[in-house]
């Protein structure tokens, strides 16, 4: 085994609760299985799912239920039941387009056209942020560290009051962004003087080293970086973590990723490519970055890029790529004996979900059928019936009622088999998610990817019987269908 950072210093798993989040006896029985698979802590960023109250109780989602706080609570309990750190992640500046969508907040928006950047000139913006951060600490009295997010604050300086601060000698929008991150912690580290924090480090990355090193964050914040790349520049990465550790932020974090960072919409996770992102930040602490105090790792498991888009890979598609993941860090690389500890732990015969027809979670295997078209059932050859209605049933074959009704027969019986299919596996699909999720996650997973689908297949069967019958002479019939191999 390899010894590095990564494999002994804590590695903590990112739960992302704003799309998808799980039932809580679904996290009771998860939460002991990432601790058996190597992990140390919980990263949780509730954003909507969070009991918040008084004036920010407008901010819980509304198309199901938050967790309540005596829930928030059984989630701490489970990981101090299992030796896990919870750090819990609160956005202070961007991404927060759960709370600026609202017209109550709506002022506070850096610019109309852009729902998440706050405005950081506004006394109320800080004080909206202080109040989220008091009422989640509140629920969170264990709590030794505090992630205060501040990641991508798109399109800050664009407001008219960024304009007119920006106009004044000596501001630019590296001390903008840095006045407001100061307020924050100064503030949190008033009142909870004991929490470390924690920042993403993106919008620092193009600072000089005297702004860094004057930006009033050093020994008061640690840094961490965040690559989910398969190709991670180790060689940047290195030279980042230097630079800042010669500007005294020396305490360093990395994040890494299992799922939620291939492309917005994916849906069954690839472990190789999770696993490589991990291999690549081996590299990086190999390679010691001079000065640099790394604190650990947080393996990060978007479930949606931001509060508007679409669900990523559901939790526990990408639990093989996460066990995976956090075995190579505990043995330093993906050897056969990560590998052999993933397959001992999940009882699973392959290291990638979309060949895997033995997890114990039906729903991950129907979720790969439908999106993959791994089920010769399912998709009841579907090239075939591609070509005929491409070939004799196209819009233009179907306005000018220009067809042949021995192919329309043909389409009409391969898209009811297919539809027939598709319908079943949703059905089940529906019953296996409404156990793990809330029916809003289910509703809006197959609206996003079956839909699509079935839409179209319904109406072309309507078509197929339509036309077959306005065209098909009385006491007529068309032959049975001939299997096609």
């Amino acid at each position: 085994m390899n010894i590095s950072p990564w494999t002994s210093g804590i590695k903590l798993v990112h739960l992302d609760l704003k799309g998808a989040p799980p039932k809580i006896e679904y996290l009771q029985k998860l939460i002991p299985l990432l601790a058996r698979l190597g992990a140390d802590g919980l990263l949780v960023e509730y954003e909507d799912m969070f009991p918040y109250e008084g004036d920010l109780k407008i901010l819980r989602a509304n198309s199901h239920p938050p967790y309540s706080r005596q829930e928030v609570q059984i989630i701490q309990d489970a990981a101090r039941a299992s030796g896990l750190e919870v750090i819990p992640l609160v956005q202070t500046f961007g991404h927060l387009e759960f709370v600026l969508k609202h017209k109550q907040f709506s002022e506070l928006q850096e610019v109309g056209y852009c729902l998440g950047t706050l405005n950081p000139h506004r006394e109320r913006s800080l004080q909206l942020v202080l109040e989220m951060v008091r009422q989640v600490l509140d629920l969170h009295p264990h709590a030794k560290y505090l992630h205060i997010g501040a990641d991508e604050v798109y399109l800050l300086g664009q407001g008219e009051e960024s304009r007119q601060w920006l106009n004044i000698p000596s501001h630019d929008i590296h001390h903008l962004f840095l006045s407001h991150v100061k307020n924050v912690v100064k503030h949190i580290q008033a009142t909870w003087p004991y929490l470390r924090l924690i920042m993403w480090d993106d919008m620092l990355r193009e600072m000089s080293h005297d702004t860094l090193k004057d930006s009033g964050l050093v020994g008061h914040v640690q840094l961490m970086l965040w690559d989910y790349s398969p190709f991670l520049d180790v060689e940047n990465t290195v030279r980042l973590m230097e630079m800042y550790s010669r500007a005294g932020l020396s305490e360093i974090w990395a994040a890494s990723s299992f799922k939620g960072s291939t492309n917005v919409n994916t849906c069954v996770t690839c472990t190789q490519r999770h696993v490589d992102n991990h291999l690549q930040w081996l590299k990086v602490a190999t390679a010691q970055p001079i000065g640099a105090e790394i604190q650990g790792i947080a393996i990060t498991g978007w479930q949606r890029y931001d509060h508007l888009s679409v669900l990523c890979e559901l939790l526990p598609v990408g639990l093989l790529s996460l066990a995976s993941c956090l075995q190579t860090l505990r043995h330093g690389g993906f050897s056969k004996e990560a590998q052999a500890s993933v397959t001992e732990v999940l009882g699973v015969s392959s290291m990638e979900v979309a060949h895997v027809t033995d997890l114990k979670e039906r729903q991950v295997v129907l979720v790969c059928q439908l999106v993959t078209g791994k089920s010769e059932q399912c998709l009841s050859n579907p090239y075939l019936l591609c070509r005929y209605v491409k070939g004799w049933f196209s819009p233009f074959h179907r306005q000018k009622r220009l067809v042949n009704l021995v192919i329309v027969q043909q389409i009409q019986h391969q898209a009811m088999i297919l539809l027939s299919s598709v319908e079943v596996k949703v059905q089940a699909l529906w019953q296996e998610m409404t156990q793990l999720f809330p029916e809003a996650t289910a509703h809006e997973w197959v609206q996003q990817h079956v839909s699509g689908v079935l839409e179209p297949l319904r109406s072309l069967v309507q078509d197929a019987n339509a036309i077959i019958q306005e065209m098909l002479p009385s006491n007529t019939h068309l032959p049975p269908v001939e299997q096609e191999s």
